[in-house]
């Protein structure tokens, strides 16, 4: 793992750089996608059948999976799988039911009511990426909180398997979390179905869920016309770590990063000298036993970094410039400093409280903000799935009342039209004195 050294604004510019680089997106890819868009919303069904033949190499007679197909990946399941799901799904509802958001009605003063409705959107996709990348934890993080928010419908798109038979733990999954219709396409493809709508596949409101560059510019390119959640980057995590932490669970917390793909990012940062030299061994020792070592060691040796600092608040003001998807703080007492973090997706505390946890189990949202968006947004929730609206009412001794303000306001603004709007009423008003 590379070491960086110097100020805390060094580094962070130094880190920032690199993130740059590794996130900068090929023009080429831009314009693929902007001509699958295009084709299909022109196409539409033949176009992503012919994609789903030219990329994915199967020909589909039919987009939508049959029920029978769901039906089915019940039996295949393994049975530790299913009971796993079951017991994620509650906890991913007992975290999310706190996030369901009440409207509310206003009365300032005699006449006037002022208010907000929160309404579900009436129908959103799922994007579940096939193959390697085939995770049914993420198809609950996405579509239970839709189910909370009371959304009408959820589609979910996935790539046709090769050999026919889907991944019985992503059909599950979608059945619990209260999937409506699955639909066997993938890519650029399926967002621009879902954005644009075809014969098969109806226009959603919004599209969330993960997948590849060609996904993430696609859902780039429909935003505007439809909802998404992110533009997500490759995974990171940043472990802030003292002197009393174990190296083997900070290394094997790194590596559970480092294993998503080459691109992952993983930091590490300590006021210890000898815990980051023991982590570096750690990491090289463990690397040797992942299945999936080629890929973690990629990512280690291009976008690993340990960062040695002055002091537990250069820790911390080091990884809020970061803003990391996943921030593990492995010190001693680690709750009393959560007050500490600024910018983070999701943060874990205490040494054993490792990010796989909130993966998995914990029920907190998985589908964070990445690439140092958390300063801005934050993980998939409820509140995704929902839009306001407001409502005002005024009765006309309110409007009356009003109007010299409004009109005061509209014609400093040049805007006579809306001043006019207000004096019509005055005029009935006088007219039935009268």
């Amino acid at each position: 793992m590379k070491r960086l050294t110097g100020s805390v604004q060094q580094i962070a510019q130094e880190l920032r750089r690199e993130q740059l680089l590794r996130f900068e997106q090929a023009n080429d890819v831009e314009k693929q996608v902007q001509a699958i868009l295009e084709k299909v919303r022109q196409e539409g069904d033949e176009a992503l059948i012919a994609y789903t033949n030219e990329f994915d190499g199967v020909t589909l007679t039919q987009l939508q999976v049959a029920e029978e197909t769901i039906a089915e990946a019940f039996d295949r399941i393994e049975p530790a799988v299913l009971q796993a799901l079951e017991a994620a799904k509650q906890n991913i509802l007992s975290y999310h039911v706190h996030q369901v958001e009440e409207g509310f009605a206003d009365f300032p003063s005699e006449g006037v009511i002022r208010g907000q409705r929160v309404l579900p959107l009436e129908r959103v996709a799922i994007y579940v990426p096939g193959g390697t990348a085939a995770y049914p934890s993420s198809v609950l993080m996405n579509a239970l909180p839709a189910k909370l928010a009371g959304v009408e419908e959820i589609i979910m798109l996935t790539p046709p398997p090769k050999n026919g038979v889907f991944n019985a733990a992503i059909l599950v999954a979608a059945k619990l979390a209260g999937v409506d219709c699955v639909y066997q396409v993938g890519g650029a493809q399926s967002i621009a179905a879902a954005a644009y709508g075809t014969k098969s596949i109806p226009r959603v409101d919004k599209i969330v869920g993960p997948g590849n560059q060609y996904v993430a510019t696609a859902k780039k390119q429909v935003f505007g016309q439809v909802g998404i959640d992110m533009i997500a980057g490759p995974s990171e995590v940043g472990v802030i770590a003292d002197a009393t932490a174990n190296p083997v669970f900070v290394a094997a917390d790194l590596l559970s990063q480092a294993e998503h793909d080459r691109h992952a990012r993983a930091i590490l940062v300590t006021t210890s000298s000898e815990l980051a030299d023991a982590v570096e061994e750690e990491v090289e020792r463990q690397l040797r036993e992942l299945p999936r070592e080629a890929i973690a060691r990629a990512s280690i040796e291009a976008n690993g970094r340990i960062i040695l600092a002055a002091s537990f608040d250069e820790m911390f003001d080091l990884m809020n410039e970061v803003a990391p998807e996943h921030l593990e703080i492995e010190v001693a007492d680690a709750l009393h400093y959560l007050g500490k973090v600024k910018h983070a997706g999701s943060v874990f505390l205490g040494r054993y409280t490792s990010e796989p946890i909130g993966d998995y189990f914990a029920g907190t949202n998985h589908v964070l903000p990445t690439s140092g968006t958390a300063r801005f947004s934050s993980p998939l929730g409820v509140y995704d799935f929902v839009k306001r609206m407001q409502y005002t009412s005024y009765s006309q001794a309110a409007t009356l009342a009003a109007a010299p303000h409004i009109k005061a306001l509209a014609y400093k603004e040049a805007l006579q039209g809306h001043a006019k709007a207000i004096e019509k009423r005055e005029e009935e008003y006088e007219n039935s004195k009268n």
